[in-house]
């Protein structure tokens, strides 16, 4: 938000230097991000966040400046003199639809004299704009009548509209959704394609401005225009972020609407504006003002307990100043005691609403930098939910592994939803208004995301590209909301047996004791024998591959890369968190070396899972060393798998007899079940 130094000083006395009011306005939450001069004027640019609508016109601004340095406020009592007919002579308004547009009103002026701007109105709007146009740009003003309304909008936050009431069929007004497909002439001068829906204004015959966004061309007030009809609105905040980012068609009143303007304001500045019109062009004001719609509710009061204060800021502040602070930011006081404050929050801060953000406004006025750094504020340490202690470990053991985590958008295009999808075969959910260009499905899995980003890696010629993401996915389901399914996904350069390692990292480092199994997955997405579905205690835990040439050509890959995706819940009901620990055998360890001769379609996992529970308590560790294959050796369709096996006791020395006793019974088990020959 860019305000005017000169035009502040109508509201509240300026008399302290600039650099000092940009540091206040700073610590009081308005950030400043920097002065420029404009003629003999000062641009001040201030970040306004989304919670504080208020501070979008200069108004609340100097509010701000009055409740800071305990300063006068003038507000114009905005009092128009009437002398035209009655309105509901001159026109009338339609609202057909509430749920978009809760409250309009319209007050019409006969005879101005459209004209160029006087010189007062020219330097206040030159100040704000010219800062605000492109470098090259130069800013130049419309009319008396446009400029007065985006006066009016940039004193109080409240958009407004001025419609040539003679281009308006019937001459009235009618609030109603638009229809599929309707083209809609804004003016820009460019023809939009609106979606069924959107909140239009319209006349008997055509939309004449997007409801929020932006006036027609065919209504707008030109030299030959007369009669102007004001509008002053409240439209829905989501309706109208909707429309703009569907159409790209933002608007410093869309920007406003989509935050929510001061909802008791709308009748104060369709009345300002009237008043400057006449003192500008002239005209006569028809009586009265059609008002139409439903006026918002009361504010619920919000009560303060002292004690609170001092708890939370660490210092204690006196009752009275806590009083005038927050009847100074526009609060009613309802109720003062020793213990405690009732207050009734003022209409245009819709962000006041909890005991703490009477807290906050205290503290903010008061002055961050009267809370002294050695202040005693009551302190306890938070504990983590399991799923944060869950969710750390696995980022620790993936970290640790040499991968990098990134960040991707929920949201992806057609094209890369259907590349991966072994979730749900559903169709994906698609957005109404895309987040981003071209993407406006919900992704089904993490994988083709992962692509992407490896794909703008390479481009980079990064030489190390491990990347994982833990985010959720959505599941389509019929006629209900998505399951919103937290996966962890991983890509990498290396190959399937080093990928199913880190995952098998991940499962040690939760504690995990059940076994990972691997089934054959076949997908076009994966290499021909390289993918695997993953299961773990009897569920599907997730899905493991090499990702195939076409696939890889359709993300434009050059190396190869595995992937995996594997469900983040299932780790979670899993975990183990307590640590568990067991004593250190003393006694020296024994290691044999297996060879066994198996079938191509034999396993290690299953390998491995048979010598483990042959050989019972004495094994300590089984490590699988390679997989050989000659069918001139061997015969075709066999292969042979070797493997380590470390064997301890924890009660004393094993002897080499009993060691070679376990490896018998291991070559005894591994050929009944595998048909395994152990080779010399």
């Amino acid at each position: 938000m860019i305000v005017s130094w000169n035009w502040l000083k109508q509201y509240v006395p300026l008399e302290m230097p600039v650099a000092e009011l940009e540091e206040r306005l700073m610590m009081a939450g308005l950030n400043h991000e920097g002065t420029d001069t404009v003629d003999e004027d000062l641009a001040i640019d201030l970040e306004v966040t989304s919670n504080r609508p208020d501070c979008l016109g200069h108004l609340g601004v100097a509010r701000e400046i009055a409740v800071l340095y305990d300063l006068p406020l003038a507000i114009p009592e905005a009092a128009p003199v009437a002398s035209g007919p009655n309105i509901s002579t001159v026109t009338g308004v339609t609202l057909e639809s509430p749920e978009l547009c809760s409250r309009y009103t319209a007050r019409v002026i006969q005879g101005v004299k459209v004209a160029p701007s006087p010189d007062w109105l020219i330097e206040r709007l030159k100040t704000v704009y010219a800062t605000k146009m492109k470098k090259g740009t130069a800013w130049t003003p419309v009319n008396n009548i446009v400029d007065i309304s985006n006066y009016v909008l940039l004193e109080s936050g409240q958009p407004l509209h001025a419609f040539d009431l003679e281009q308006l069929h019937s001459r009235r007004i009618i609030v109603r959704q638009s229809e599929a497909k309707e083209p809609f002439l804004a003016i820009n001068h460019k023809t939009y394609s609106l979606d069924a829906g959107m909140c239009v204004i319209a006349d008997a015959e055509r939309p004449v401005a997007l409801g929020g966004v932006m006036g027609g061309a065919d209504t707008e007030v030109s030299e030959k225009t007369t009669d102007v009809l004001i509008e002053s609105a409240l439209f829905d905040p989501i309706a109208i972020r909707t429309a703009a980012r569907r159409l790209a068609l933002h608007s410093d009143s869309s920007y406003r609407f989509e935050r929510g303007p001061d909802p008791e304001g709308v009748d104060w500045a369709s009345r300002r504006c009237c008043e400057l019109i006449l003192e500008v062009a002239g005209g006569a004001l028809a009586e009265g003002v059609i008002d139409v719609g439903s006026a918002s509710p009361p504010r619920e009061p919000i009560v303060l307990r002292m004690h609170q204060l001092e708890r939370i800021l660490g210092i204690a502040i006196d009752r009275d100043e806590v009083v005038r602070i927050l009847t100074a930011l526009g609060n009613d006081p309802q109720r003062v005691e020793a213990k405690c404050i009732e207050v009734q929050p003022p209409s245009w801060r819709a962000d006041l609403y909890r005991e703490i953000d009477l807290v906050e406004e205290v503290a903010r006025i008061h002055g961050y930098d009267k809370i002294p750094e050695d202040g005693r504020v009551p302190m306890r340490a938070s504990s983590r939910s399991r799923q944060d202690r869950v969710l750390a470990r696995v980022g620790r053991t993936l970290t640790a592994a040499g991968f990098d985590e990134v960040v991707t958008a929920s949201a992806v295009d057609e094209k890369t939803s259907e590349v991966f999808s072994p979730w749900s075969d559903a169709d994906p959910i698609c957005c109404d208004t895309p987040m981003l260009r071209g993407a406006a499905l919900l992704r089904r899995s993490l994988i083709p995301s992962l692509l992407s980003v490896r794909r703008t890696n390479e481009s980079l010629s990064n030489e190390r590209i491990e990347l994982f993401e833990v985010a959720r996915v959505y599941l389509p389901i019929s006629g209900a909301l998505p399951v919103e399914e937290t996966m962890v996904a991983l890509a990498s350069g290396n190959g399937f047996f080093e990928v199913k390692g880190v995952l098998e990292a991940i499962l040690e480092r939760l504690g995990i004791q059940e076994q990972l199994e691997a089934a054959d997955f076949e997908s076009a997405f994966f290499r021909s024998g390289k993918g695997g579905e993953l299961s773990l205690a009897g569920e599907r835990l997730g899905y493991l591959g090499e990702v195939s040439d076409s696939a890889r050509k359709m993300f434009d890959l050059r190396g190869e890369v595995a992937v995996a995706e594997i469900r983040f819940d299932l780790l979670l009901q899993l975990a183990n968190l307590v640590p568990q620990a067991s004593p250190l055998s003393s006694y020296p360890a024994v290691e044999r070396d297996l060879n066994f001769e198996v079938q191509e379609e034999v396993r290690w996992a299953e390998l491995a899972e048979t010598v483990h529970r042959v050989a019972g308590d004495y094994v300590e560790t089984i490590e699988y060393l390679e997989t050989y294959r000659d069918k001139e050796r061997l015969g075709p369709g066999k292969k042979s798998l070797v493997l380590k096996v470390v064997l301890r006791k924890a009660d004393g020395t094993l002897t080499g007899e009993e060691a070679d006793d376990v490896r018998k019974r291991i070559e005894a088990a591994c050929g009944d079940q595998h048909d395994a020959v152990l080779r010399a």
